[in-house]
C-alpha cells in the first residue's frame, strides 16, 4: 500500500541523518549524551561499568567493572597448581556444601602473602585471579641470584598499582644504610622515632634531638609508606590504610584480603604489645605490634556492583541453583527426615 511505502521512507531518511555518534556499538560504556540534565551528576556512571546492547537477554542486565589495565594473557605456569573440583562433597562422597558443581577448569594462583623476600620487586602485571575476588599483580625480584619462586611470585594488588611500578617488603626490619644521610639508622632507631613522635616534649634542651628524630621521621614514612610495601605494623603511624594483615609475627596475611576491602590503624599502646585496627566490619581489633601489613586498599572495589546478566554465569563459577525449603515438596521432606530419624535410632 502507498502509505506503507511512505512510511518505510521517511524511516529510512530518519536513519540515514542519524549520527554515527548517538548509535550505539554492540560492547560500549553505559553513557547519557542524549540527556538534558546536567552531564557532570553523570561522570560516575559512564566511565565506571560496562554495559552491553541486549541484542539477548543475557546482555540486557549484564555489567562489569572496567579494568582496561588487567592482563589478558594466561598466568605463570610456576606459580599455578591444578584445582580438583569436588562438587561440595566430602571423603565420604556426602554432599557437605551444597550449591556447588561444575564450573569452567580453573588453576589456583599461589599467591605470597608472607612477603618475606627483601629487596625491590617490579611489577610486570596485574592480573585476573578466579579463585578471589581482587586482583593479583605479578612482582619480578630485581636481585639478578633469584630463582624460581624467589625470582616471580603473585601478591593481591592493591588499589590503583600498576605494571612499572616497585614494591618493597620491610618485614624484617628497616636495613641500615636505607635512609639517605643515615648511614647508621636501624630498625631500633625506626622504632625509637615513631615513639618520639607520637610523644611531644616541651624541654628546651631536646630541640635539636626533636629535629633530627623529626627528619628521620620523615624521611623514613617517604621511603617506606607507599602502596604495596610491608612493614611492620609498629612502623605505620595511624590513620594509615591497610590490608593483608597477619595475627602471627611471622605469620601468612589473613585479615581484610577481599576486593575494596581496607583496614585502618587507630592508636598504638604507649607501653604495650599491641597497637589498634579498625577492620571493615568496624571492629577495633588488639593485634601484635610485631605483626605486619601491606599499605593500601585492596583492589577492583567495584567488584560487589557488577551483575552476571544471567544464571548461565553462575553455572560458569561453579555454582548451582538454590531452592528454597518452602518451595520443595512436602511429603518429600517428610520421607527425608523420617529415614534421618530411622538411622539416628539404629545407631542409638
Amino acid at each position: 500500500m502507498w502509505w506503507t511505502t511512505l512510511m518505510l521512507s521517511i524511516f529510512r531518511s530518519r536513519l540515514l541523518t542519524c549520527s554515527a555518534a548517538t548509535l550505539r556499538s554492540y560492547a560500549t560504556e553505559a553513557s547519557v549524551a542524549g540527556n538534558k540534565l546536567d552531564q557532570s551528576s553523570f561522570a560516575r556512571a559512564t566511565a565506571l561499568f560496562k554495559t552491553y546492547k541486549p541484542v539477548t537477554p543475557g546482555l540486557r542486565h549484564l555489567k562489569r567493572p572496567l579494568n582496561p589495565h588487567l592482563y589478558e594473557g594466561s598466568p605463570v605456569r610456576l606459580l599455578t597448581i591444578a584445582k580438583r573440583k569436588k562438587g561440595g562433597r566430602n571423603n565420604q562422597g556426602v554432599i557437605t556444601v551444597r550449591h556447588r558443581g561444575g564450573g569452567h577448569r580453573q588453576r589456583i594462583r599461589l599467591v605470597d602473602f608472607h612477603r618475606k623476600e627483601q629487596g625491590v620487586h617490579d611489577v610486570v602485571r596485574i592480573e585476573y585471579d578466579p579463585g578471589r575476588s581482587a586482583h593479583i599483580a605479578l612482582l619480578r625480584n630485581r636481585d639478578s641470584n633469584a630463582e624460581g619462586t624467589n625470582k616471580w611470585s603473585y601478591i593481591l594488588a592493591p588499589e590503583g598499582i600498576r605494571a612499572g611500578d616497585a614494591v618493597q617488603s620491610f618485614r624484617t626490619g628497616i636495613p641500615e644504610g636505607f635512609i639517605p644521610g643515615f648511614d647508621s639508622f636501624t630498625e631500633k632507631d625506626a622504632e625509637s622515632t615513631v615513639a618520639a613522635a607520637a610523644e611531644s616534649t616541651d624541654a628546651a634542651e631536646d630541640e635539636g634531638s626533636d629535629a633530627t628524630h623529626s627528619l628521620a621521621l620523615g624521611l623514613l614514612r617517604t621511603l617506606t609508606l607507599k602502596t604495596g610495601n610491608v612493614l611492620p605494623l609498629r612502623l605505620i603511624p595511624p590513620g594509615t590504610l591497610i590490608h593483608n594483615i597477619s595475627l602471627k609475627p611471622h605469620g601468612p596475611g589473613i585479615l581484610v584480603r577481599s576486593a575494596g576491602s581496607f583496614g585502618q590503624i587507630v592508636a598504638h599502646e604507649e607501653s604495650g604489645r599491641y597497637c589498634q585496627v579498625r577492620l571493615q566490619s568496624g571492629e577495633v581489633r588488639k593485634i601484635l605490634k610485631d605483626c605486619c601489613a601491606t599499605i593500601g586498599k585492596v583492589s577492583n572495589p567495584l567488584w560487589k556492583h557488577r551483575s552476571l546478566g544471567k544464571a548461565g554465569r553462575s553455572r560458569w563459577l561453579g555454582i548451582r541453583p538454590s531452592v528454597r525449603g518452602v518451595a520443595m515438596n512436602a511429603y518429600v521432606c517428610l520421607i527425608s527426615r523420617l529415614v534421618i530419624a530411622h538411622i539416628e535410632t539404629y545407631i542409638i
